[in-house]
């Protein structure tokens, strides 16, 4: 198996599942939440356990059609499991390389894929053509490189997040995806481009704190499987900076922000 690859080095496994279980559309996709209404059709790429997919059926009620694809055919399987009886709401196994669909959604939407795309500018022109002429394409995504913590984490966490970036550069990832994307529209001759800033920012009072800052330390525990296998890292470099910053999250923790925006347009 080519390890090198984006797309193999994109595989979620482990503890990183639960965060798509716990997204939903009111608090992961919040630009999408404002522009559904009943009866649109979209297609929601990359929709992981279909968590925030259903979100977007139940907005646009039964009479509306919405589609989640996902390359990743256990994380279809538990979306079907899950929310598979939602009325206009089905899952399908898909590449968004390689869409089949022609101008058939009024909006076609991307939360969290681009930034582990090797080529998203093909991505992206796939998307545009899934979407009717006069549809929307949105495209909700973070730049890593813009991360912040507060306090600073540990040491041990600083070093895998700076070797995680690495051995996602180095497949050809681009971990500042989000600046980009405006750009990215333009090139693709999308019109009236909107950008809105996102930043999925967590406070020590919110009562999902731990939950949600604790992202790094399962981030840690998944990918630095990987890492060590890519010889990204050692197992104890990886297991250290999660024990070290599942510590940290409750003993120092303040805050965490994560910078993301919502880039969409119309075809």
């Amino acid at each position: 198996m080519d390890t090198n690859t984006a797309g193999n080095r994109a595989k979620l496994s482990g503890k990183l599942t639960n965060v798509l279980d716990s997204r939903s559309l009111a608090n992961s996709h919040k630009r999408l939440a404002e522009i559904l209404t009943k009866d649109m059709t979209v297609l929601d790429i990359g929709c992981g356990t279909g968590a925030i997919t259903r979100g977007i059926a139940e907005a646009v009620g039964p009479n509306g059609r919405v589609v989640g694809i996902d390359s990743n055919p256990s994380l279809i399987e538990k979306a079907r499991q899950t929310h598979g009886e939602t009325p206009g709401l089905t899952f399908e196994i898909g590449d968004i390389y390689n869409l089949t669909y022609d101008k058939e959604f009024d909006i076609v939407t991307s939360a969290r894929v681009l930034i582990w795309l090797s080529d998203p500018l093909k991505a992206l022109k796939m998307m545009i053509s899934a979407a009717k002429m006069g549809g929307r394409i949105l495209v909700v995504d973070y730049n890593h490189e813009k991360i912040s913590w507060e306090p600073k984490p540990p040491s041990s966490m600083l070093s895998f997040y700076a070797a995680y970036l690495k051995w996602r550069s180095d497949a050809g990832i681009n971990n500042a995806i989000a600046d980009y994307l405006p750009e990215m529209f333009r090139k693709s001759e999308i019109e009236e481009i909107t950008i809105t800033p996102q930043h999925e920012i967590t406070k020590q009072t919110d009562p999902d704190f731990q939950t949600r800052i604790g992202i790094w330390a399962d981030t840690a525990s998944s990918r630095g499987v990987q890492m060590e296998r890519d010889g990204y890292i050692t197992e104890k470099e990886y297991m250290t900076a999660e024990n070290e910053y599942r510590e940290w999250m409750i003993q120092e923790a303040q805050s965490l922000t994560m910078y993301m925006l919502a880039v969409e347009g119309v075809r």
